[in-house]
């Protein structure tokens, strides 16, 4: 028993230098507040300032539009100029735009508090993942990447566990005001953090027989790589978004849970996340990029599937029960799949152009959370049931046409395989 708990502690060991554990370290945090608001900004714009529920959708998915926007421009930018800048700046904005959504009265309001804040989010999102990825060597990249999976979630489920709590006790304008303000606090913070404890690398230099590869026009002749975040948002909005802006208002609406059980769904499903997102590592490296595309497709479809019978439990504690499976069934999606994309998309990206394209990888999830809010929350009014199926059928068909990438993209297993078939034959 000894031996197997010594394997698994040393699977946690990724190597990453001190400011990449300093820079997750105040990722963790961030996320906390964050985590604080993400399950209830429907219920509270929509119970305590009134808004319809598509109406709220809409403003989420204002912020994170918003997001998408902001990170093409800031991609280019990071190519030229400060990660470390452009990411302090970024959180700064953020800040100022979630503390403004504590005393938003009219949807005007709430949707001007949506496009700074969604501003900060692109900027910083994409200048966070350009710093970590100069920080690291290139092996170190899966390490990295699950390592911010894990902060994030860490955060997100802490902070909504909490925040579930605080609704529960209280469900009024203050409580809300409350988690507004702290979240923007911890975006504050991580930004103090950046300046004291975060060295700031160089960009890559673009020499000029790199000038007809430069810009955005080079990103768009790879259509492998669009092709990938095409797909790749499809399973974003599904498999991710889904699971944090539309499960939590439809099991309140649908279903026999409260606030807490809620909060606790979160936590599972990040908890699990935490646990295993690293050690994960190990498993996805030993299958095919295209494969493991394909099994985070399948997994989110019967995550997606498996949340209708909820509908059907009149007590809370079974409907709890059978929805924390469900958010297990999502976690091992979530970490199959972010081991896999951001590894992929930074060695599919030509160095002089590594902030485009992380530019692009942060717009995928942009765009995710945008569309999902707003798909979502039409939905909840129209046919809360298609947001299930519907997202399975989608999951399934992302998965297929990138599983029908096959050799076309970077794969380490494949390169290390091929590497081997090709040496010489001893004597």
């Amino acid at each position: 028993m000894s031996r197997r708990v010594s394997d698994f502690i040393a699977g946690w060991r990724t190597g990453l230098p001190r400011p990449v554990l300093i820079l997750q370290a105040g990722n963790a945090l961030n996320y906390f507040g964050y985590g604080l608001v993400l399950p209830f900004e429907i219920i509270y714009l929509h119970q305590i300032r009134g808004f319809s529920t598509s109406t709220a959708g809409l403003v989420l998915a204002a912020t994170m539009g918003t997001a998408a926007i902001a990170a093409p421009p800031t991609g280019g930018l990071l190519d030229r100029y400060s990660a470390k800048a452009i990411l302090v700046a970024g959180l700064l904005a953020s800040a100022l735009g979630y503390a403004g959504f504590a005393y938003v009265d009219s949807p005007w309001q709430a949707f001007a508090c949506s496009i700074v804040s969604g501003a900060g989010i692109g900027a910083a999102n994409t200048a966070n993942r350009t710093l970590t990825i100069r920080l690291i060597k290139r092996e170190q990249r899966t390490a990295a990447f699950a390592l911010n999976r894990v902060a994030g979630n860490f955060g997100i489920g802490s902070g909504a566990t909490v925040a579930g709590f605080i609704v529960a006790f209280a469900q009024q304008l203050s409580s809300f005001q409350t988690l507004y303000i702290f979240d923007a606090v911890t975006y504050a913070a991580f930004a103090l953090i950046v300046l004291a404890a975060v060295p700031s690398p160089r960009a890559e230099t673009v020499t000029a027989t790199d000038a007809n590869g430069t810009g955005f026009r080079a990103v768009a002749r790879d259509r492998v790589f669009l092709t990938v975040i095409g797909a790749n948002i499809v399973l974003l909005v599904v498999g991710h978004t889904f699971f944090s802006n539309i499960l939590p208002p439809f099991a309140k609406a649908h279903t026999p849970l409260g606030p807490a059980a809620i909060g606790i769904l979160v936590l599972v499903n990040t908890s699990f996340v935490v646990i295993a997102q690293i050690p994960a590592v190990r498993v996805v490296t030993r299958m095919r990029r295209t494969y493991a595309f394909a099994a985070a497709s399948t997994i989110f479809a019967v995550s997606l599937l498996a949340v209708l019978p909820a509908t059907l439990i009149h007590s809370e504690l079974a409907a709890t029960g059978l929805l924390a499976g469900v958010a297990i069934v999502f976690a091992i999606g979530e970490c199959v799949h972010t081991n896999v994309l951001g590894p992929l998309v930074a060695d599919m990206a030509p160095a002089h152009l590594l902030g485009r394209y992380l530019s692009l990888y942060s717009l995928a999830f942009s765009i995710s959370l945008a569309l999902g809010p707003a798909i979502g929350g039409l939905l909840l009014q129209t046919s809360p049931d298609a947001i299930w199926w519907g997202g399975a059928l989608a999951a399934v068909l992302a998965g297929a046409v990138l599983l029908r990438l096959g050799g076309r993209i970077p794969d380490p297993l494949r390169e290390a395989q091929s590497g081997l078939g090709s040496a010489p034959e001893a004597a």
